[in-house]
C-alpha cells in the first residue's frame, strides 16, 4: 500500500466552514481479517492513515482488496480485528450503543455504492428518512431537504422517485442523505461505479467540492480516473512490476520463508536448487500443503501479474536457491502465451500464489 498526495482539480462551489478537528482521521495498525472458505484472510494489515479537513482522500484498488471493509470500519459498521480509528477527538473502535449511534448518525455520512434509496419513496422524502430518525421536526427536515438537494443541483428532482431518475441523480440524492446531519466526515464507496461517463462528471465534481468545504471525503474506487480529483493516494492493490530491474537470487536454508501470505507480490521466483513448499494458512491455524516447487519449476507469478496478495506462504522444503524476476523480465524468458504461463503454473489449480 503506498499513499501519495497528488494534485486536485479546479472546484465550482463550497460548503459552510467545517471544524478542521473534528474532521481528522488518524488510523493506527489497522488490521482487518475474515473467513472465507475455511481460511483466515486479511485484506488489510497494518494500515496507517492520517487526513484532516478539505482533503479528498482516494482508497484506490481492485474487487477484493479490502476497499469497501475498510470504510466500513471507518463508519463504525465492522470492528477490525486489531488496531485504532480516531475521528476528531472520538476513538471509533470499542464505541458502543448511543455512543456509537451518535456517531454514525451525525460524525460520517455514508454513501453507498448501490444507492440504498428507497423505491416508494420521492428524492426529497429519502434525504427527510435520517432527520426524521432523529426526530427533527417534519417541515424542518423537509426544508434541509429541499436545500440539500438544490446543493446538489436537484432542485427540479425534489418530487421524482429513484426510477424517474438517472444512476447520477441517484447518487446525488445519496450524497444529500449523507449530508443530512451535516457530519465532518464523508465516506463513500465506488461512487461511479453504476454511472456512464456522462454522469460521473456531475458526482465527481460535488465530491470535491465538498473536500473544499471543508470536510474529509474519503472515496473508496477502482475507477483511476478519479485520480486527479484526489489530495491523496492510497494504492490498497499491490502495483505489479512494469520495468526491467537486475535479478534477485536468494539462498534460503531449509524451513526459511521467502514470502508470507497476505504479502504484496513484485517478482516470480524460479527454483534453482532445492525445494520450495507453499503453504495455506488455514482458519484453525492449521497449515495446508498446496504443491513443492522442485528445481526449473516456478512460483508467485499470479501476485505480480495481477495485483494479488500473495495467497500462500512460500517456505524452503530443503536448503534451496531461487532467483526472482519482474514478470516483464519473467515473460521475456518463458516461453508461450499468458494461457500457457497460467496453465504451467504449479499453483493452476490450488489458487493464486
Amino acid at each position: 500500500m503506498t499513499d501519495q498526495q497528488v494534485g486536485s482539480t479546479e472546484t465550482t462551489t463550497t460548503d459552510p466552514a467545517v471544524d478542521a478537528s473534528a474532521a481528522r482521521l488518524e488510523v493506527r495498525d489497522l488490521t482487518i481479517e475474515y473467513s472465507s472458505g475455511g481460511y483466515t484472510v486479511r485484506p488489510i494489515d497494518k494500515f496507517q492513515l492520517d487526513a484532516s479537513g478539505g482533503e479528498l482522500v482516494l482508497l484506490l484498488g481492485a474487487s477484493g482488496c479490502g476497499k469497501t471493509t475498510l470504510l466500513s470500519v471507518l463508519a463504525g459498521i465492522l470492528t477490525p480485528t486489531a488496531g485504532s480509528v480516531r475521528v476528531g477527538a472520538t476513538q471509533v473502535i470499542g464505541l458502543s450503543g448511543a455512543a456509537l449511534t451518535e456517531y454514525r448518525r451525525k460524525r460520517v455520512g455514508i454513501v453507498f455504492q448501490a444507492f440504498n434509496l428507497l423505491p416508494s419513496l420521492t428524492a426529497s422524502e429519502n434525504v427527510q428518512i435520517p432527520l426524521r430518525g432523529t426526530g427533527v421536526h417534519a417541515r424542518v427536515a423537509r426544508e434541509r431537504a429541499l436545500a440539500l438537494l438544490d446543493r446538489v443541483g436537484l432542485a427540479e428532482r425534489v418530487e421524482h422517485r429513484p426510477g424517474d431518475l438517472s444512476g447520477g441523480q441517484q447518487q446525488r440524492v445519496a450524497i444529500a442523505r449523507a449530508l443530512a446531519h451535516d457530519p465532518p466526515v464523508i465516506l463513500a464507496d465506488e461512487p461511479t461505479a453504476h454511472l456512464d461517463y456522462l454522469q460521473v462528471d456531475s458526482v465527481i465534481r460535488l465530491l470535491r467540492s465538498l473536500a473544499d468545504g471543508g470536510r474529509l471525503v474519503v472515496v473508496a474506487t477502482h475507477d483511476d480516473r478519479l485520480v486527479p480529483l484526489a489530495d491523496r493516494l492510497v494504492n490498497l492493490t499491490p502495483r505489479r512490476e512494469t520495468e526491467s530491474r537486475p535479478p534477485e537470487t536468494s539462498d534460503l536454508a531449509a524451513g526459511q520463508v521467502l514470502f508470507e501470505q497476505g504479502d504484496a507480490g513484485e517478482l516470480v521466483y524460479v527454483v534453482n536448487s532445492g525445494t520450495i513448499d507453499l503453504v495455506r494458512t488455514r482458519e484453525d491455524g492449521t497449515e495446508e500443503l498446496l504443491v513443492t516447487v522442485a528445481p526449473n519449476g516456478y512460483f508467485g507469478e499470479l501476485a505480480p501479474m495481477f495485483g494479488l496478495q500473495r495467497a500462500a506462504t512460500a517456505r524452503a522444503g530443503s536448503a534451496a536457491q531461487v532467483t526472482g524476476y519482474t514478470m516483464r523480465d519473467f515473460r521475456a524468458h518463458h516461453s508461450g502465451s499468458v494461457g500457457d504461463l497460467l496453465r504451467g503454473a504449479v499453483d493452476a489449480t490450488e489458487g493464486d500464489v
